[in-house]
């Protein structure tokens, strides 16, 4: 089981008055053929979604369909050919953890800090009391390796946030675990969010996973993507796979990907 988590000696207090939000209207956005014999790929088609400040919105769809490109808009890596893209300053955490195996836990999650010009020993100090606070206390020195996946993701998230940006773009942050450690990670980034609220862009093919932890959830359809259905999720946390409420809600997502 994962370590509770404790409450961070400096959490946001006024979530609306600190954080960024996003907002995308008619995006468009086309690759170049992949190669001679191919025609273009339209990743999304008229796409609008938005996140309001402190709120988490899952983003479901097809594989291939353009979540991540999606992400990649948000986070300014590309930009959209057509529609607008507004979003405070975001940091983008991959599916994979991309821990670097030669530095320990705490040098990893310390890693947006040292790239921002602060020294090795001033970032470590609030690499490592974040690390305390996500219950990985005594893992500091640890190299990856050593590490459980769980953990290894709780590393890369904390180092996310230690990027400083108020809005993150998480692209199935769990999909390379085992279903119980992937329950269990859903929860702990739940309590996570609790005391260090961001605004979240949550890309997953879990509709599950969405529905548990977002405020709303925007139902991609096939590429080109465009978004058949957003569904809002006023469930009080924190909350419990079984309710009906939310199971209700799970089957209204899968039917809309279904359709």
């Amino acid at each position: 089981m994962l370590t509770r988590i404790r409450a961070p000696e400096e959490a946001p207090t006024e979530v609306g008055a600190e954080l960024g939000s996003v907002s995308l209207r008619g995006v468009c956005k086309t690759f170049p053929a992949p190669h001679r014999c191919a025609a273009p790929v339209t990743a999304l088609d008229d796409v609008s979604l938005e996140a309001r400040a402190g709120q988490i919105v899952a983003v479901v769809g097809p594989s291939g369909c353009g979540k991540t490109t999606l992400l990649e808009l948000v986070c300014g890596l590309i930009e959209a050919d057509a529609g607008a893209v507004d979003a405070a300053p975001a940091a983008l955490m991959a599916q994979r953890d991309l821990l670097l195996p030669w530095q320990s836990a705490v040098d990893n999650a310390a890693l947006a800090l040292r790239v921002a010009g602060l020294a090795r020993d001033a970032a470590r100090r609030q690499a490592s009391v974040l690390l305390r606070d996500f219950g990985l206390e005594g893992f500091e020195r640890a190299r990856p390796h050593e590490l459980s996946g769980g953990m290894r993701q709780r590393v890369a998230f904390a180092r996310t946030l230690l990027s400083g940006r108020t809005v993150l773009c998480l692209d199935e942050p769990f999909a390379a675990l085992d279903a119980l450690t992937r329950q269990e990670m859903q929860d702990w980034l739940a309590g996570a969010l609790a005391v260090q609220p961001r605004t979240v862009m949550l890309v997953t093919h879990d509709v599950e996973e969405a529905i548990v932890l977002a405020d709303r959830v925007a139902v991609l359809s096939p590429r080109p993507a465009r978004v058949v259905a957003t569904l809002d999720v006023d469930v009080p946390r924190p909350r419990r796979r079984t309710d009906p409420r939310l199971v209700a809600l799970r089957e209204r997502a899968l039917q809309e990907l279904r359709a």
